[in-house]
């Protein structure tokens, strides 16, 4: 296993943020995992996502977005946001370029990484996971956050909470149909941060997101 926090150069005028990269032996692909806007990469839930990842084989590559790393309150601009992703995408690349890449993200993060990509179709990246999409403010369902989407030429992996407010079932089941490479898995009774009563909800994630990864590897290498 190859575990190790670094200090990852954003920009000049950015500067650089904390990332770290958690690698298993015989990794079968490696995801970028970018943090919500209420909590950065080291909240429990995305260290616990990167471990749950590894244990399946899977390497993850956290990082801070600079409103994190510089502890202000308010999430970047998505112009900032999508340059931190773009740092990041090109050292998890750089440093493992022999590991199928894909882009991740939780909430904001997932968010903010899917607006790059719809811009960015060359990257080295082969598909997204959303681990949560926040399609809409709470209490205010609209799909107008996920028109940039379209654009999107590369698988898409939806992991919702029948419970999130920032996603009402029915419309991110809409946008989701929509979407000619869109996978969406639903968790019963989960919540925004996938809290669902005594539902072991990690391992859920985990299991599909393994699963969808492995098909693609799969299919990409001709097996």
């Amino acid at each position: 296993m190859s575990t190790k926090r670094i200090s990852l150069p954003v920009s000049d005028t950015i500067g650089k943020v904390t990332a770290e990269y958690n690698v298993p032996a015989k990794a079968s692909c490696l995801l970028t995992l970018a943090h919500g806007a209420g909590a950065g990469m080291d909240h429990s839930f995305m260290v616990a996502l990167s471990a749950a990842l590894s244990a399946a084989g899977i390497g993850s590559f956290r990082f801070n977005f600079p409103f994190t790393e510089n502890k202000k309150g308010r999430p970047d601009t998505p112009a900032v946001a999508h340059q931190t992703i773009e740092a990041a995408i090109n050292k998890a690349h750089d440093l493992f370029p022999d590991l199928p890449l894909f882009a991740s993200g939780k909430s904001f993060g997932g968010r903010m990484s899917s607006q790059y990509l719809s811009t960015h179709p060359d990257t080295p990246v082969q598909g997204i996971v959303f681990f949560g999409f926040p399609l809409h403010a709470a209490g205010k369902p609209s799909i107008e956050r996920a028109e940039h989407l379209k654009a999107i030429k590369l698988p898409m992996l939806f992991l919702q909470g029948t419970k999130d407010t920032l996603a009402q079932w029915d419309l991110i089941e809409e946008v989701c149909a929509s979407l000619k490479k869109a996978k969406l898995v639903k968790l019963e009774g989960a919540d925004h941060s996938f809290k669902a009563g005594k539902t072991d909800t990690m391992s859920l994630l985990v299991k599909a997101t393994g699963e969808w990864v492995e098909k693609l590897v799969k299919k990409g290498s001709g097996k």
